[in-house]
This record gives C-alpha cells, structure tokens and sequence, in this order.
C-alpha cells in the first residue's frame, strides 16, 4: 500500500493542476480588473446578503477546491469580508456549470437541481458561522488600498486599478505576475502537503470503501470524515457519486459526499487557517458538516415521502480533463513554483 502513495499523489497532482492554474489566473484578473471599491461593496460589510451575494457568484465557476483558493485569496485581499469570502471558497468548488451538466447526464434531473441549491445554502451557512468568529488579527492584504502606502507614494506591488488608462493587457499581465508570484509562494507550500495528506488517505481509504455504508447520520459522518480531508473536485467526484448510488447508498448520503468531498481538502484547511486563523477554520469545517447533513437528512426525507427512485435515474459520462491538459498544466504549475525559473520568465 505504501508503495501507492506516490502514484496517488501524482495522480492527484495532475487533476489539480488545470483548475489551480485557472484560479491563480481568476485572482490575478480579479485583482487587476475589479476596482477593490466595487468589491468591497459587492462582498464587504457584515450582514447574509454579502454571504450570499458571495455564495451565487461563486456557484456557477468551474473551480475546484484547490482551484479556488487562489481567486478567494485575491477576493479577500481586495477587500471581501471574512464571511464572503469563506462562502465564496465553499460554494464554488461544490458545484459549477460543468458539474451540474455531468451531473443531469449521471446522476439524473432531482440531483442536477438539488446539488447547486445545496451547494449555495452551505456555503451561505458556513459563510455566516465564520462572521461569528471574533477577529484574531487584521485581515491579511497582499495589496495594499489606497492611501496604505507611507508618504502618500504607492508601493511596489501595488496594483493600480485603471485598466482602461493602462491598457487591458497590460493591466492583466500586472495581475498574473501577481498571482504567480505572492499568492502561489502564499500557498505552494500548504498545497504540497495538503496534496501528499490527501494522497495517503486516498492510499489507505479508498473511496470505493464508501459503498458499504448505506444512509443515515453514522452513514453521513463516514462521508464527512472521508470527504473532508479528500482531494476531489465537482466534476470528478459525480461519477463515483453516481456508483455510491449503484451500490445502494442513499442519495442524501451520497449528497453529504458531493458537498462535503469538493468543498475542502487538507490542502484547503491549511490555507483557511493559515489566512484566518484557527477558529475560522473550526467555524469553516462545523458549517460544512451541520448544513451538508441537515440537507442530507432533508433530501432523503422528501424523496421518500414523494417516491422517488434517484437510482433509477442514472447515466454515464467520461472525463471532462484529458491527459495532456492535466500533464502540461502540472509542469507550467511546477516550473512557476520553483522561483529562480518563475523569475527568469515572468520577472517575479
């Protein structure tokens, strides 16, 4: 079994590394193409309607939970509250256009509809747990805002949003030597061991082990303290979703897993408590948990009280990565993690 854990590893690597690469380029053209005032008014302040501003924006993005994590990073340092932020790193991994159409193909129309939905009321819950949480220490700002510069001048990394001034290309370049630069060295590291934890638990709990458990809370916590630490993305996990469904697991626990499983990995719990600190990431995790059983619960109750058979309902699908994508974007994602060559081509 040891023996695995490098190919494990790789393999999820590799079907990271598409969606990784297209976060850090979401955070980079957020942060030179969103003006930090319009974003502070979309996703700043405290109250629901941020959260779930945050939460609606985030569900229809193809994004893993690795993916994500640079475009919420961007998101919070360009002056997205605590809560947005949090619901936007949930919402967009569970779910996303790619995701619901695989999932309409496997998994039928009754999940299709219930998976986005469920998606946006956790993120939302989670969202609004963390705003609970009292401030450990100032947000974290990659970029400094206006007037945060000593003597009025703006420092060097300062990202000055005026695209139209300075040209949209360059403008966006400005942004991806950004992302590149201080969110990958931000996150490289906690992603490195995150991926390698989650290569050991898919090494020694294979989630085909899964399928021996069939609905309920106990059924549901399994779920939870399998998928929580996984590395699995919305697109992939549909089709082992799918088979849970085929081996008679029940589609409210299987739900639990489609929640629980793309939201968050031990990669992503790093990061969360890296940035926000530990009792965000408590509120993060006891958000994720609560919201994905209680709508777990929810949806088998209706299902069995309006008969209808989920099961009977499945399709098939295929890969939506291929090979070389997911090989090439690991390489590009290397080489711009290793800092003298990163340097050498793109100046940061």
């Amino acid at each position: 079994m040891i023996g695995e854990l490098p190919g494990n590893t790789l393999d999820l690597y590799l079907d990271a590394a598409p969606w990784l690469l297209l976060g850090l380029l979401a955070a980079g053209l957020i942060k030179a193409w969103l003006p930090e005032t319009l974003l502070s008014r979309w996703l700043g302040g405290s109250g629901p309607w941020p959260v779930a501003r945050a939460a609606l924006i985030g569900a229809p993005l193809p994004l893993c939970s690795c993916g994500v994590l640079p475009a919420a990073l961007g998101l919070h340092r360009s002056g997205a509250s605590r809560g947005s932020t949090i619901s936007f790193l949930i919402a967009t991994p569970e779910t996303g256009v790619d995701s619901i159409a695989l999932s309409y193909a496997l998994l039928g129309p009754v999940m299709a509809v219930v998976r986005p939905l469920a998606a946006i009321v956790s993120a939302i819950a989670a969202g609004l747990l963390t705003t609970l949480v009292p401030e450990a220490r100032p947000a974290l700002s990659g970029i400094p805002v206006s007037g945060g510069c000593s003597g009025g001048a703006c420092c060097s990394n300062t990202l000055q949003h005026e695209p139209l001034k300075q040209g949209l290309w360059s403008t966006a370049l400005k942004g991806v030597r950004y992302a590149a630069g201080e969110i990958l060295d931000d996150i490289a590291l906690w992603l490195a061991i995150g991926l390698v934890l989650a290569g050991a638990v898919a090494t020694w709990v294979p989630p085909q082990a899964l399928a021996a458990w069939g609905s309920g809370v106990p059924a549901m916590g399994i779920m939870l303290l399998v998928g929580i630490p996984m590395y699995i993305c919305a697109t992939a996990s549909t089709p082992l979703a799918a088979a849970l469904l085929l081996a008679g697991v029940s589609p409210g626990t299987v739900l639990v897993f489609l929640l629980a499983g793309p939201a968050t990995n031990l990669a992503t719990l790093a990061v969360v408590r890296k940035e926000f600190g530990p009792g965000v990431l408590a509120a993060y995790l006891a958000g994720i948990a609560l919201s994905s059983i209680a709508l777990g619960l929810l949806l088998d109750l209706l299902l069995d009280g309006y008969g209808i058979d989920v099961a009977a309902q499945l399709g098939e699908g295929g890969e939506l990565v291929p090979p070389w994508l997911a090989w090439s974007s690991g390489v590009i994602l290397a080489l711009l993690a290793f800092r003298p060559l990163r340097k050498r081509l793109l100046g940061v």
